[in-house]
């Protein structure tokens, strides 16, 4: 019974990984997970990350994102300059081929600035970010907002 119930897991997971609601396909490349921490209160700005999946054999970039939640979205990176770390804006991100681009809290992010509507940045709602790629072109996703950041607090699992 654990044999089927385990062959039966192995066939399902590929067909559930594809139908991911939160992959946004855009040519060769794959946009997953896009999140937002929930606004805090008086906070100006706020950031969304994302991981961009290059299946392709020629590297793309990422020229500029825009949401209509915003003022301004713009490519952040965070450095360290000296003993501090510091945030800058970066003009656009090279993502490789047959690579992974991760923009993460403390990595590549997308900063927005002059928040229009606080009320579309709590917990459990979502907001369109197109991102444009110099050869994929545009693809809108939908960055989910969350009060802790996805496997914050979670324990690894172990097999039994």
């Amino acid at each position: 019974m654990l044999k089927s119930s385990l062959l039966l897991a192995a066939l399902l997971l590929p067909v559930c990984v594809a139908a991911n609601a939160d992959d946004y396909k855009a040519g060769d490349l794959l946009v997953s997970d896009p999140w937002s921490q929930e606004l805090p209160p008086n906070a100006p700005t706020v950031a969304a990350y994302f991981v961009i999946h290059n299946t392709g054999e020629t590297p793309d970039r990422l020229l500029s994102v825009e949401t209509p939640v915003a003022d301004k979205a713009e490519l952040h990176e965070h450095v360290m300059q000296g003993d501090l770390m510091k945030m800058q804006q970066v003009p656009s991100v090279a993502v490789p081929a047959k690579g992974d681009l991760t923009f993460a809290p403390m990595a590549y992010h997308v900063m927005l600035l002059g928040l229009k509507d606080r009320s579309l940045l709590a917990d459990g709602k979502q907001f369109p970010l197109t991102l444009t790629f110099e050869k994929a072109g545009k693809v809108e996703v939908e960055v989910s907002v969350q009060k802790m950041p996805p496997m914050a607090g979670h324990e690894p699992m172990h097999a039994q």
